[in-house]
């Protein structure tokens, strides 16, 4: 399986991120989710499941930032634009910043896409997972879960290295 993620100069286009139009964003967090092309899903896959997570984060908050976390999509070829506020043929669970140690807080983000937001260039792991079966896991869970609903579950896994620029 193979994913990939149109960039523009080599970085996620700047609707997805920090740089983001106002009408892309809440509160000043960038909300609009970016398209997933996915090639060559293994036979048998019946569902699609992702993590978006900025491991460079650590230095900034103290630990690896997840920025969205999804299950049961259908084991298509793309992902769309902007499905995480849509929300429709996704399962969403908590991004980083239902963490305690954030000031700030809003159910409407906390379940879904919260695009990225550096300091200075991050790059931000996305990983597909194609499941043989669907988790069935509910709306809010947290990456935790999702990690013991894949386990036994992935078929395959791919995983990409998006930069973003700060």
């Amino acid at each position: 399986m193979k994913i990939s993620v149109d960039l523009i100069n080599g970085y996620l286009p700047d609707q997805f991120g920090k740089h983001a139009p106002k009408a892309y964003t809440s509160h000043d967090f960038p909300t609009r989710s970016f398209p997933i092309n996915i090639s060559d899903i293994p036979v048998g896959a019946k569902a699609l499941a992702l993590t978006l997570i900025d491991y460079d984060a650590v230095p900034v908050a103290g630990f690896p930032w997840i920025h969205w976390i999804a299950t049961d999509i259908d084991a298509t070829n793309y992902i769309p634009e902007n499905i995480s506020i849509l929300n429709t043929g996704i399962v969403q669970g908590k991004n980083s910043s239902v963490s305690k140690y954030i000031d700030f807080h809003d159910p409407a983000i906390e379940d879904r896409y919260l695009g990225p937001k550096p300091p200075a260039d991050h790059d931000y792991t996305l990983t597909v997972y194609a499941l043989k079966e669907k988790t069935n896991l509910k709306p809010g869970f947290y990456l935790n879960d999702l990690i013991r609903q894949t386990k036994e579950r992935t078929i395959e896994k791919a995983t990409l290295e998006i930069p973003s620029r700060g």
